[in-house]
């Protein structure tokens, strides 16, 4: 990961653009640059993944023209090699030094000329106008807010952003920013307009250790009195011959993590924050114990092909709005928890699952076929798979389980014990009712609610609404994110 900046406007000075990076260091920590443009600031700190010397430090300039980014550009050597046959020089090994010739030869239609995962800020020297744009799921962040003293200031995370902004807003995924409007130009949850649990992960490493054709290391988390997915990761790692570590952790561990959480993720989620104390803890134990530095991951499966809930669709156009709405919404969820969580303990994710292609394909298929008629969530995709013998029948054929709860349900029910200890009846009451945007309903969310507003205060409204099942189906009327509040959490659990 890296962090990125820029300022429109020169209504602050180098110090401030460079203090609004180091706010977010964990993206970046290798490197800092500032560099001025006629009209204001761009910003970066590196996190050194590609072209590791400093010739593939950012901002890039070609001519007037500069741009940060902070991305992960596929196929980016054949687009290199054309590049080069229309004249184009390059000086470094990394993939996003590409951006600005290709800004040149297509101007803002390249964006939907980008497999990629990315946020960038560029400026036009010879235009002096700025434009942003963000990845079409929104695996990389990106939010911006105005400036009081004038112009719009942009950043990879809202944290950078407190005190300089009356209002932080998330940048859209798959449009682009230019001349005061976003424009979308790509939209995966509806092919036609454009181009995590344990099994997903488990598919995600099998995959990676075929094609390397040698081990990978893996790394599975749980509690130390109920862990359910260890075994279970245990299993699958011996299957495919990884280097595997696990670890446990305590009440107290996750007790302890839970202000550093929510500071690193900007929001107020309920089932967002239960999911991410699992993998802060095991990322941070990655982090203090290896040299590794980027991490596959399993998000965006359940969006693509359904959760435990989404058995209760009334129909499958039903199920196909609900998973539009769920890829729309990744980037405030999810993929807002695996970005955060990793690129705190300085760290890179990817996320195979997000690939464009994959996802408008997958967004294509007839939802009638992914739908649950056969009584295994997310059939279509454990069916494609087995014949390749990736994984045993035992994991591929598990009931899932959500990960807050197969690190092990004594971690959620810590937490909700944590937080009834908070707050009297009157305090919970009155803490609600502070509250007008959003309101919290239990004394968890209470809990998180203000432990959201001590770092970010005043900006609940960058998160759209609580992650809940659709209450508007039967059998989906919870009052809580957790699948063991349905009715057919079954064997998840086991």
């Amino acid at each position: 990961m890296c962090v990125i900046v820029g300022f429109t406007q020169k209504t602050r000075g180098r110090e401030e653009v460079l203090a609004c990076l180091d706010r977010a260091y964990t993206r970046g920590p290798d490197m800092a640059r500032v560099a001025e443009t006629a009209s204001g600031w761009l910003g970066f700190r590196r996190l050194s993944i590609m072209g590791l010397d400093e010739r593939g430090m950012q901002p890039f300039a070609l001519g007037p023209d500069q741009v940060v980014c902070n991305g992960e550009l596929y196929g980016w050597r054949r687009q290199r090699a054309e590049l080069e046959q229309r004249g184009y020089t390059f000086r470094s090994g990394s993939d996003c030094e590409l951006l600005l010739p290709m800004y040149r030869e297509y101007g803002l239609d390249m964006f939907a000329r980008l497999d990629a995962e990315f946020a960038l800020i560029l400026y036009d020297g010879e235009a002096d106008e700025y434009v942003a744009a963000r990845d079409p799921i929104g695996i990389r962040p990106l939010f911006y807010g105005c400036d009081p003293d004038g112009g719009i200031l942009f950043a990879s995370e809202a944290k950078q952003l407190v005190g300089l902004c009356e209002q932080i807003l998330p940048f859209p995924p798959g449009h682009y920013w230019y001349r005061g409007r976003f424009v979308r130009y790509a939209d995966p949850a509806r092919p036609g307009l454009s181009r995590s649990d344990d099994m997903d992960s488990s598919m995600v490493c099998a995959i990676a250790a075929r094609l390397l054709g040698k081990p990978i290391r893996t790394f599975a988390i749980g509690m130390d009195t109920d862990a359910i997915d260890l075994k279970y990761a245990r299993k699958a790692a011996q299957f495919i011959g990884a280097d595997h570590t696990e670890v446990t952790i305590t009440r107290d561990d996750v007790i302890a993590a839970l202000p550093k959480v929510v500071a690193a993720l900007g929001t107020w989620d309920i089932t967002t924050i239960r999911a991410s104390v699992g993998m802060y803890l095991c990322c941070k134990a990655i982090r203090e114990a290896t040299d590794i530095r980027v991490l596959l991951t399993g998000e965006i499966s359940d969006e693509l092909f359904g959760y435990k809930y989404t058995d209760f669709a009334p129909s499958p156009a039903a199920f196909q709005t609900e998973a539009e709405k769920r890829v729309e919404e990744l980037y405030m969820y999810d993929v807002l928890r695996a970005d955060r969580c990793i690129s705190g303990l300085s760290m890179e994710a990817r996320v195979p699952f997000g690939d464009l292609d994959f996802v408008e394909y997958v967004m294509s298929v007839d939802p009638a076929l992914k739908v649950n008629r056969c009584g295994k969530g997310k059939y279509l995709l454990r069916r494609a798979f087995q014949s390749d013998a990736l994984l045993p029948d035992e994991i591929l054929w598990r009931e899932k389980a959500a990960f807050s709860d197969a690190v092990g349900h004594s971690m959620v029910d810590d937490l909700k014990e944590y937080a009834r200890a908070q707050y009297s009846d009157l305090a919970f009451t009155r803490g609600c009712a502070q509250y007008q945007y959003r309101p919290p309903f239990t004394r968890e969310s209470l809990l998180y609610r203000d432990l959201f507003e001590r770092y970010y205060p005043g900006q609940a409204r960058m998160i759209k609404d609580f992650w809940m099942p659709n209450r508007a189906w039967e059998g989906c009327n919870v009052d809580d994110p957790s699948a063991r509040a349905l009715k057919n959490y079954g064997a998840s659990g086991f």
